[in-house]
């Protein structure tokens, strides 16, 4: 019987399933955005989904999709990477995402 899935991908899935005590284990440091178009749009890493989404920072997408990932515990990091962001790229206007999610009661638990 032929498998569809790659070599890596059940490799992932292996050690996804070696781990199985509901803890997040990553090497490195984790980005759940990446930034595109000067901050205009973001790649939104989903963790409990394993999914990437491409979104415009002012779209209501964006906010529903941050706030997916909040109340799944991760609103301070976000906040954190936010600030990155807004520090490295001034004129992108992190610090008004950043502003308008906290406006839309994102960040609060």
């Amino acid at each position: 019987m032929a498998s569809n899935t790659s070599k890596t991908a059940r490799a992932s899935v292996r050690a996804g399933q070696a781990g199985a005590s509901g803890a997040l284990s990553v090497l490195g440091e984790f980005k759940y955005l990446i930034p595109l178009n000067n901050g205009k749009h973001a790649y939104v890493r989903n963790l409990t989904n394993g999914k990437v989404v491409h979104l415009r920072t002012d779209s209501d997408a964006f906010v529903e999709e941050i706030r997916t990932l909040a109340a799944a515990g991760h609103a301070t990091k976000i906040r954190t990477e936010l600030g990155t962001l807004a520090a490295a790229h001034p004129g992108h206007g992190w610090d008004a995402t950043e502003k308008r999610l906290a406006d839309a009661g994102v960040f609060e638990g």
